[in-house]
């Protein structure tokens, strides 16, 4: 039998099933249930946050109530006669707008409503949307128009206006994380709670992204999921090791933190994606100092969250904030520059040298003078 990837084998098939957008679902719910079922819908939002999978548990709850399973799985494999999946992507000439309008005219073979879902449907050329605008507006009472996309701006105002809109959030790392433990056991694998959470921060709010990621990591064939797996399948910087060249920016020395750089480098790892993870890490220290350890602005295993609190007080809020814009600045500069490795060593050492460098700026502000503790004092008059 062929495998079927995680994305599609776990899709959600009802409005309870449906992870991160409740909301949504209820609404949609209780739009069927109290008999007011609009005439077109417009699903927005990023990749992998369930907008083609909301509109075939809504196409399925219109056209089968009585649930039953041959209908079903026809209308969630796209099979189904009464529910016509279109890609805009590659249907978007108007001649296919013209005849999918024509075929609206006749009745469904066996559902209430005939639904149409038009999938990435920006895509659509200015003709297509003009020939599809007059049916949008005035439908046969039994067509239903679901239509999903990534980039709302280009859909035309006249066309969204016939629609109810509704906006698709990115799915909280928490919720993903929730989502993948229970597709893990599933699956008939382990994985440690820190894997988990890596991998729902790196899925940015896409519950598909978040589960291909999963999907390369079952293909390794190890039962047992670690972060350390993931690191090196991803070639993402070793957790350990930047913790390790934190830890010596906080210490202020420079041949320690040049000395773990090198280390990191010695991975594979980019001088970009060194960059990028510290700036990461610099946000959850700052966030934590700043708010707490319970705050669930940061999304980490309660492992990890103490690590990065004991971290968090080694710094303070302002030289952290200094940190995340020199990384994000060097980040940029690096991918034009002739000579990056030496952007990202002298960044290395700035960030070192953040206390130090706050120190000599209050010095000079105050003036030039220094009392016999060091702490700058005014000049007097």
């Amino acid at each position: 039998m062929a495998y079927t990837a995680l994305a599609r084998k776990h899709r959600s098939r009802t409005f309870d099933e449906v992870v991160g957008q409740a909301p949504i679902a209820r609404t949609l719910k209780a739009a069927i249930d109290s008999d007011r079922v609009h005439h077109a819908y417009l699903f927005i939002g990023t990749r992998g946050v369930g907008k083609t999978s909301m509109a075939r548990i809504f196409a399925n709850e219109l056209n089968n109530p009585e649930h039953k399973d041959d209908v079903a799985a026809a209308v969630f494999s796209g099979q189904d006669t009464d529910v016509i999946e279109i890609d805009a992507a590659s249907h978007n000439k108007v001649e296919e707008a013209r005849e999918l309008i024509a075929n609206s005219a006749y009745r469904p073979m066996r559902g209430r409503y005939k639904i149409y879902i038009i999938d990435e449907v920006h895509m659509l050329s200015t003709a297509a949307f003009n020939a599809l605008l007059k049916t949008m507006e005035e439908p046969p009472e039994h067509v239903k128009f679901i239509l999903c996309t990534t980039e709302a701006h280009k859909v035309p105002a006249t066309i969204q206006s016939r629609c109810q809109r509704f906006d698709f959030k990115n799915i909280p790392a928490s919720q993903i994380a929730e989502h993948l433990s229970a597709v893990i056991k599933q699956e008939g694998f382990k994985a440690d709670d820190e894997l988990v959470f890596t991998l729902a921060r790196l899925g940015n709010g896409s519950m598909r992204d978040a589960l291909s990621l999963l999907d390369r990591l079952l293909a390794s064939g190890e039962k047992k999921l670690t972060v350390s797996l993931l690191e090196e399948l991803l070639g993402l910087p070793q957790r350990e090791l930047l913790g390790g060249l934190i830890d010596a920016i906080a210490q202020g020395d420079p041949a320690v933190v040049l000395k773990n750089t090198g280390a990191l480098l010695s991975t594979g790892v980019s001088g970009e994606q060194v960059l990028g993870s510290l700036l990461d890490r610099f946000r959850d220290l700052m966030v934590l100092g700043s708010c707490g350890r319970d705050t669930d602005l940061v999304e980490l295993s309660d492992e990890s969250r103490e690590q990065e609190l004991q971290r968090a007080r080694q710094f303070d809020a302002a030289g952290l904030v200094h940190m995340i814009a020199l990384c994000e600045s060097v980040q940029r500069a690096i991918k034009s520059s002739p000579a990056p490795r030496a952007l990202l060593d002298a960044c290395m050492v700035r960030l070192a040298m953040t206390e130090k460098i706050a120190d000599v700026a209050a010095f000079v502000k105050a003036g030039g003078n220094a009392t016999a503790s060091g702490a700058p004092t005014l000049k007097k008059a």
